[in-house]
């Protein structure tokens, strides 16, 4: 004789873990987010890199700043500012390309310690005189290769 306990025990089942199609759905959606995630990644320790370079810059920018307030002129070349590094670190061969007419110079980032299959980054740090002792720096993507713009930072992306 079935009574109503043992109805309800019958369609009851034990639900002890997931199903292969709940596991595969959420694997796909798992596997579509490392696919978004992986580029913008690698595309954010790039221009990280390039931006490192961009930041060892400012002892030169300092260094000519100075040297254009105190004597009126700009420096003959970079190491006659003061510079004694020259820029070059792990992702920076240095400065290249110095200006002495208008006190700008590029920074030559070493592609192959950022990325190995980077091509040519080398943005420009261009000064402007703004006024008695007063010096803004501008920079541009210089000899930048097209495809390798997005890898600047933002303010020398347009110019």
């Amino acid at each position: 004789m079935l009574n109503y306990n043992s109805a309800l025990s019958l369609r009851t089942r034990n639900s002890e873990g997931f199903t292969l199609i709940e596991l595969m759905i959420v694997i796909a959606i798992v596997a579509i987010l490392v696919a978004l995630a992986v580029p913008a990644y690698q595309e954010y320790t790039i221009r990280a890199r390039v931006t490192e370079c961009m930041v060892g810059a400012a002892p030169a920018k300092l260094g000519i700043s100075e040297f254009i307030s105190t004597t009126g002129t700009w420096p003959a070349d970079v190491s006659v500012a003061g510079l004694s590094s020259n820029g070059v670190s792990k992702f920076c061969n240095g400065f290249v390309g110095y200006d002495s007419t208008v006190g700008s110079f590029q920074i030559d980032v070493n592609e192959s310690a950022v990325d190995p299959g980077l091509g040519q980054v080398q943005p420009a740090l261009i000064p402007t005189i703004n006024g008695i002792d007063t010096i803004s720096w501008r920079c541009s993507y210089g000899a930048t290769a097209p495809a390798e713009i997005k890898y600047l930072p933002s303010t020398c992306r347009n110019s």
